[in-house]
């Protein structure tokens, strides 16, 4: 076999990647990471952690006392304000955090190196396909073979393409801006997300604006809206922010933009994420919460996932990750975006947001969706409102779709 085999390459050295890598290196695997980035790189997004993403950080042994812990959300609909604890008693811990992904990024890769695997930074890796198969990728013009094959490479590009695992056409996707400010308030305890959004018309935008305390001086301040939106194409992501932006920076003190506000696609559903010798893992399986835009929680477990049925039997790894993943994520995804589809009709995005925060136990569950505390298997009223309205959506869906707001 040679230097160049290794029993796992890793496509992407963000946190669904260094997840599979240490996951996997861990337990004696033979990982390569490639990464077309440098070491220490940025990546752009919103650094807010979900009691669910410091669950599977706790769970992989990072020390978390770089991160700014959160003990809340506070949730605003025009002007309705709810203050809401992470839940207590459920099985993820009751605190998220806001951790800067360059140092987040940084620490879960530099766990991965200390696993023993190695990683390869500055050089893009693409998949070679034999006969249907991935037996390995090519890089930096050598090609290196493994057992299995794992894309970690965010937002579908050229590896999803080669793959077939791009986003499926008809199905939303959401865009993301967001940018750095200081304030004298970057170490409160709690997210803030303003559900009441509206562009530059005066038209009501499916998504939110957040305000995401990091606790080093600075805040992180940004909105994402739905692509199910009407004029959604037509949607200036800068001038959103700044309209954003001039809404809360009395309240929060907010210093000028530290750097020129950078904007990101959030992929919300894959064609495929199995094939022949290969995975695909976080963004580039689509596994992004079409409610509040976030996927590292699942771009980690989804990661360790990988990593722990390839140690099984790396032969059945690939159907077997599918599968669990599917009994873990589809139902609330789908749920995800057929909520999409509904709230691109504006006037139930306004009737909807003002019964999400209208009283405390609808801002509950609200609050455990933001959080991507639900899932199929959630118990108590939270998981029998999920349920009842999967079904409701479900049946909704064809209607939804016909009437969606056109771009």
């Amino acid at each position: 076999m040679g230097m160049s085999h290794s029993d796992m390459i890793v496509i992407g050295a963000g946190p669904a990647g260094a997840a599979a890598a240490i996951q996997a290196a861990r337990q004696g695997v033979k990982v390569r990471v490639f990464d077309k980035a440098a070491y220490g790189r940025d990546k752009v997004c919103g650094d807010g952690l979900t009691p669910r993403a410091v669950a599977a950080l706790n769970e992989l042994k990072i020390d978390m006392s770089d991160a700014h812990r959160i003990s809340g959300l506070r949730m605003i609909a025009n002007t309705t304000v709810r203050e809401l604890p992470w839940p207590s008693g459920t099985k993820f811990p009751d605190h998220g955090a806001v951790w800067p992904r360059r140092r987040l990024d940084a620490s879960l890769i530099d766990a991965a190196a200390a696993a023993g695997a190695e990683i390869i930074w500055e050089t893009e890796a693409l998949p070679v396909i034999d006969n249907g198969r991935v037996v390995g990728v090519n890089a930096g013009g050598q090609k290196y073979t493994a057992d299995l094959v794992v894309a970690a490479c965010g937002a579908p590009g050229a590896v999803a393409r080669m793959l077939g695992a791009e986003r499926v056409k008809d199905e939303p996707f959401g865009l993301a801006i967001r940018a750095y400010a200081e304030s004298p308030r970057h170490d409160s305890e709690h997210l803030e997300a303003c559900l009441t959004m509206k562009d530059a018309n005066g038209l009501s935008v499916p998504g939110y604006g957040w305000m995401f305390p990091a606790g080093d001086g600075t805040v992180n301040i940004g909105c994402g809206a739905l692509s199910t939106m009407k004029g959604f194409k037509k949607l200036n992501l800068n001038s959103l922010l700044e309209i954003y932006r001039h809404s809360v920076r009395d309240s929060w003190e907010l210093g000028p933009n530290l750097e020129r506000p950078r904007a990101w696609r959030l992929p919300m559903s894959a064609q495929k994420r199995h094939g022949d010798g290969w995975v695909a893992i976080g963004d580039a399986a689509g596994l992004v919460n079409p409610m509040n835009g976030e996927g590292i929680d699942y771009g980690l477990e989804s990661g360790m996932l990988a990593a722990d049925l390839f140690v099984q039997d790396p032969a059945t790894a690939p159907q077997r990750y599918d599968e669990e993943v599917g009994d873990r994520f589809d139902a609330f995804l789908r749920t995800g975006r057929r909520f999409s589809f509904l709230i691109g009709h504006p006037w139930i995005l306004r009737s909807g947001l003002r019964l999400a925060v209208g009283t405390q136990a609808i801002a509950n569950i609200t609050l455990q969706v933001m959080g991507n505390l639900v899932d199929s298997d959630t118990p108590g009223v939270s998981g029998f409102v999920f349920r009842s309205t999967d079904k409701a959506l479900g049946l909704a869906d064809p209607i939804l779709r016909k009437t969606r707001a056109s771009a």
